[in-house]
């Protein structure tokens, strides 16, 4: 985190705001390109002082988000994790039925303990799929294994609002792009798909063979 440290007081270090500023618009001007292509947005914050503003920025922009627990494997691993989802949700369906007396003490566990998992393991199993990576990096934190940092105090529940509505914003942006281009590509195949009248069949204008393109290119330059 040395870069991205201004100084250093009473045991305290202070970022600098002008290459957290910066940092901010460049992992942004990617994840709106990104959203323009048509790709999504996975919001990630399981944090106590994060949860009601990822979960609320990440529901503004129509994106997915995840703010109790990381499973470990659900990218890497999803047909896993979709089955013992599954698997839970029977579970819960008989508690709720009046069968849950009837499965065992270790399934029980199951849907009574939670186990904190921190972010990292999310970063690392996106990492091994070459999925890009946009994260708040605090004081505390190594900066190299996300591909976007941006340096933040990720305690501070102003910085988290304030990064997690610009990250929301660019994402809108361009899926405005998106929505747009996907308007204009159905415009063009429905013309494209539209009847010719007879007697108005459409041909190509022959195109000139290269030398006679040539050839007129010097005309055109010497008169």
């Amino acid at each position: 985190m040395k870069p991205y440290i201004f100084m250093e007081k009473n045991g305290i270090h202070l970022l600098d705001l002008k290459k957290t500023q910066d940092l901010i618009e460049i992992a942004c001007d990617e994840l709106t390109k990104l959203s323009s292509e048509g790709k999504r947005i996975l919001f990630i914050g399981t944090k106590k002082q994060a949860k009601s503003i990822i979960e609320t920025e990440a529901k503004r922009c129509n994106e997915f988000y995840i703010v109790d627990r990381w499973l470990g494997g659900l990218l890497t691993n999803f047909v896993t994790i979709r089955r013992s989802v599954k698997r839970l949700n029977n579970l819960v369906k008989m508690e709720t039925d009046g069968t849950y007396d009837k499965i065992t003490k270790k399934e029980i566990l199951i849907i009574s303990r939670v186990d904190i998992k921190k972010e990292l393991i999310s970063v690392l199993e996106a990492k091994r799929l070459a999925i890009p990576v946009f994260a708040i990096v605090d004081t505390n934190t190594d900066p190299s294994i996300v591909d976007y940092p941006i340096p933040a105090n990720d305690d501070a529940v102003k910085s988290i609002q304030l990064i997690s509505e610009t990250v929301a914003d660019a994402v809108i942006e361009g899926k405005e792009v998106y929505a747009m281009q996907v308007m204009k590509d159905a415009e063009q195949a429905m013309k494209e798909e539209e009847p010719t009248p007879p007697g108005e069949e459409k041909h190509e204008p022959e195109r000139p063979k290269r030398k006679q393109r040539i050839q007129r290119k010097r005309t055109e330059n010497r008169a």
